[in-house]
């Protein structure tokens, strides 16, 4: 009998030992971390109960209460979509977007997206824009006037993303993509107007070696009116033959034609 009641009382005690050990690891274990980048929901048995904790250690009520984690830091999204531009030509573009929860909103976030706002808002509204914004350029003006284009698309990202407490930080176009029909368009194009223009620097050459050779032409007669003038003042035919007599070497012809007369001889 006694031995009975001892290996009772040594159950009860094995299990009282045991539910203070359970309790222990439940207390120690309710025991949460939220980061300086984070925000946390407490939820009760699974529903959001409105408190949000920040960053620091916090206990929560065993079994009862669990928290979710909000990032709210600055995070970055990547989206593709392909649109038309206003020429009726199909653009593949790609995009990122840099961008933050507002802190005092996150409730709001979570019972509006369920932790899922990445691709249930931001992705769908960055497809959006890039559709809009593409829709008022031509695929030309895509490339020109890139710069302009990605301050459309972030405005309307800003317009999209405010009334659900998102911050739009920095957006950027990372690839605009077109049709192989478009690319072959584009290259013809930039070659022709490569090809135009050594022409046009071939066209303007010539004419400046055109100019150059009347210049020089213009010149040469000057010179040749200026020495004939000089001639006809030194005494015409006489000046000429003087000319002729300081560069003769001396030597007479060895044959002469019948009828040809000596140089610089004059009989009278």
């Amino acid at each position: 009998m006694n031995n009975s009641l001892s290996n009772d009382q040594k159950a009860l005690g094995c299990l009282g030992l045991g539910i203070f050990f359970v309790l222990v690891v439940l207390f120690f274990s309710s025991f949460t971390t939220v980061s300086a980048s984070q925000r946390a929901l407490v939820l009760n048995f699974g529903a959001f109960n409105g408190k949000v904790l920040d960053p620091g250690l916090h206990w929560l009520v065993p079994v009862k209460q669990s928290i979710v984690k909000m990032d709210v830091s600055v995070q970055k999204v990547e989206a593709e979509a392909t649109a038309a531009t206003k020429d009726l030509q199909d653009v593949h573009s790609k995009v990122a977007l840099n961008f933050a929860l507002d802190q005092e909103s996150i409730g709001d976030i979570y019972l509006s997206f369920r932790g899922d706002h990445a691709d249930r808002m931001i992705v769908p509204a960055l497809q959006e824009a890039i559709k809009s914004a593409t829709a008022k350029y031509t695929a030309e003006e895509l490339i020109t006037k890139r710069s302009e284009v990605r301050d459309q698309i972030k405005l309307l990202l800003k317009e999209k993303l405010t009334p659900h407490h998102v911050r739009v930080d920095e957006f950027n176009i990372v690839n605009f993509a077109f049709s192989p029909s478009f690319n072959r368009a584009i290259e013809e194009k930039v070659t022709a107007e490569q090809n135009a223009l050594a022409s046009k620097n071939k066209l303007e050459q010539t004419k400046y070696e055109a100019e150059q050779t009347i210049v020089s032409a213009k010149a040469q007669a000057e010179s040749i009116r200026i020495q004939a003038e000089a001639i006809q003042q030194q005494g015409g035919e006489n000046y000429v033959n003087l000319k002729a007599i300081e560069k003769w070497n001396g030597v007479l012809p060895a044959q002469f034609v019948p009828g040809s007369a000596l140089p610089f001889v004059t009989l009278k």
